[in-house]
Order: structure tokens, then sequence, then C-alpha cells
């Protein structure tokens, strides 16, 4: 098991059917010791029962923190609640649609105070502590919208976008304490919450892609689980696409 022995706190992972519920399976099942997180301590429950129910082989522990990451008191919390983390995934994220003429305050700072604010202050809390536990790995959870111009995202995309360069930068301020960052950019995802967004064939937007398909999570969750595990421990400042090659046509 890749992970055994390491704890890794996952955001955005409390509600069945998104990318850090798969992201949760695949690391449990690496043997990792979990810390989720979401709003609801209800779905995050249902969460912690699957993955202790689901026979991954996972010999670590599962716990839920509810934590409203758009609060950074409440980031703080989570950040002492975790404790000493080997495993960082920044995958929380909130998603806005809609024209930039018709884009509100309250929308744009929403989007912003989770999608990157929250990654900045967990990362400035629990990468010393990597440090001073001798490592630990980071992994950012980004989006094509960050590089490709997608009319009625660019807030999201925007966010995105400073995902990704507080990647490089992070990678190149903690390479010397061993702590490794990087990001993974999904393309078209089946996740429950873009479903409910677009419905359910997601607007066409797996034909965007060169495999002509939407991703499973599953798929985007173990290119998380590489970047996080010792096998990629060449790796770092790395934004790796897996968008069935939407980038790349």
């Amino acid at each position: 098991m890749q992970l055994a022995g390491k704890t890794a706190l996952i955001t955005g992972s409390g509600a069945v059917g998104g990318l850090g519920h798969a992201t949760a399976r695949v690391l449990a099942a690496q043997g990792a010791d979990l810390v989720l997180t979401g709003t609801d301590p209800e779905r995050g429950a249902e969460v912690v029962d699957e993955l202790l129910a689901g026979g991954d082989g996972s010999t670590g522990t599962v716990r839920f923190v509810a934590a409203d990451l758009a609060d950074p008191a409440a980031v703080h919390r989570l950040a002492e609640d975790a404790g000493a983390v080997d495993v960082l995934v920044n995958n929380a994220a909130v998603m806005a649609f809609g024209p930039t003429g018709g884009e509100d305050m309250v929308s744009y700072d929403a989007v912003f105070a989770v999608n990157v604010r929250a990654p900045f202050l967990l990362t400035a809390l629990l990468a010393p502590r990597m440090a001073a536990n001798g490592g630990g790995s980071i992994v950012n959870v980004s989006s094509t919208a960050a590089g490709l111009g997608m009319p009625g995202m660019a807030v999201y995309g925007a966010s995105k976008a400073a995902l990704e360069s507080l990647t490089r930068t992070w990678a190149a301020e903690f390479a010397s304490s061993n702590v490794r960052v990087n990001a993974v950019s999904p393309g078209p995802m089946h996740t429950s919450k873009v479903v409910a967004a677009m419905g359910p064939d997601m607007g066409g937007m797996g034909l965007t892609t060169a495999l002509k398909r939407t991703s499973d999570p599953s798929e985007v969750a173990h290119v998380i689980a590489f970047l996080a595990g010792d096998r990629a421990s060449y790796v770092t400042g790395a934004i790796v696409a897996a968008d069935g090659g939407r980038t790349a046509i």
C-alpha cells in the first residue's frame, strides 16, 4: 500500500459522487488515514460509512470534519483539527456559470474565497508542518477552464488559473523542505455537482475532448493519488492534464 502510515486531508470530500469522494476511495485503498471535510455533517457521515463499508482494502482510519472553507476562521480550525498531515488535496471548489456582465460580486467573492483563499491558507498552515516531519505532498485540483477561454466561466476559470500559479510558486518555495506541490487539471468530468449544474449530457462537453467522452471521477482520482504518493517523488510544479486530450487538440 503506497500510502500506508500517511495521513491525507481532502477538501471537498463530504458528499458521495464527487471527485473528493472518488479520491478518498483511491487513497483509502492505498492505506492512507483520511481526514475528509465538507459543509454538511450528515452527508459527510454517509461518505465515511461508505468508505468503511466499501471493501477497498483500507487499513487506515477515516473521519469527517465539518468546515465552511469560505470562512477563514473555519479554515484555521480545520488545519488545527487535521493536525500533522502528509498529503493535502485542495479539491473543494465553488462553480459559477454566467456571462461576465451578469456576474454579481457575492458570487465572485464566494468563488475566490473557496477556490483560491482556502487552498492558500491551508498550504500556509500545513506545509511547514509537513516540512518539519520530513516532507509531504500537496495536490491542487485545477480545471481546463484555467487555460481555455470558455464563455460563461470567466470567474471560475480565473480562480483556477490563480491556483495553477500558486502551484508553481509553492513548488519552488517548498522544494528545499521536501514538500512537493502539483496540480491536476481535469476535463469534463461526470460528477454529481457538474451534472446538477449542466444536465446529464453536460452540454456535450465530452465531445470536445480527443477521447470524445466525459471522465469518471475515479479516472482523475488515480492521477491525484499518483502525485500524492512516493512514486511521483521527482514531480513537483507540474500541472497534469487529466482531460481526455481536451487541451491537446
